[in-house]
């Protein structure tokens, strides 16, 4: 079998699962790929910002989570959890280097700067390393001096940036196709999953799709 599979992906940055599903993701395109070597991926990533009405300071970590889950013993026992599902797929999560729960707007104006006037590789090394500021380092993704030197490091110059970067707060508006919230995964803009899954589910969704779009298997 040969063909393409598109893959319209909807996350944000300061959710742990979507840094999950995305490598739940990467593990079933490697079983596809294993099985039916001539398939190639089109993965496009949508950003949703998930709290728009934090400030553009963001909020500190600590005091958001105790607010949200309402003391800090359940606070551990979620951290404990995400820390599981995180190592089950060979990532690690540092809780304790996170000081601001940010406003994540500017870091989805970003990536969708890379994205439009950027090439693929440029697109995926940015997602990378703006999951690793949050998640390995305890950077600020609603800092503008932050994101600036992110994209440097990822070999674009300042100006190629600043200007998608408006420092106030102002909401991202992105794609609302991610309505039951994220990680959120379209294949062929047809099946949908929610939710951060085992590679072999994700796995099964892209092979039936694949199998419908060449016909050699029709829906019920």
């Amino acid at each position: 079998m040969s063909g393409r599979l598109r893959i319209d992906v909807f996350f944000d940055f300061i959710c742990p699962w979507c840094l999950i599903g995305k490598r739940q993701l990467e593990q079933a395109q490697e079983l596809l790929r294993a099985r039916q070597p001539d398939v190639a991926f089109t993965t496009v990533w949508h950003g949703v910002q998930l709290l728009p009405h934090l400030p553009a300071q963001g909020e500190p970590f600590a005091e958001f989570y105790r607010k949200r889950l309402g003391n800090a013993d359940a606070v551990q026992m979620r951290q404990a959890q995400v820390q599981q599902a995180a190592q089950a797929v060979g990532e690690t999560i540092d809780f304790s280097r996170i000081a601001t729960m940010p406003n994540t707007a500017d870091a989805h104006r970003l990536l969708e700067r890379v994205s439009v006037l950027g090439n693929s590789r440029q697109r995926d090394a940015l997602l990378e390393r703006l999951f690793a500021a949050y998640f390995h380092y305890g950077e600020d993704l609603g800092n503008r001096e932050t994101l600036i030197a992110i994209a440097q490091s990822c070999g674009f110059e300042a100006g190629f940036v600043a200007d998608c970067l408006y420092g106030n707060g102002e909401p991202f508006v992105g794609n609302p196709g991610a309505t039951g919230g994220v990680p959120c995964f379209q294949f062929d803009r047809r099946v949908t999953v929610v939710g951060a899954h085992p590679a072999e589910k994700l796995f099964g969704v892209m092979y039936e799709a694949l199998l419908e779009r060449t016909g050699e298997l029709q829906p019920s």
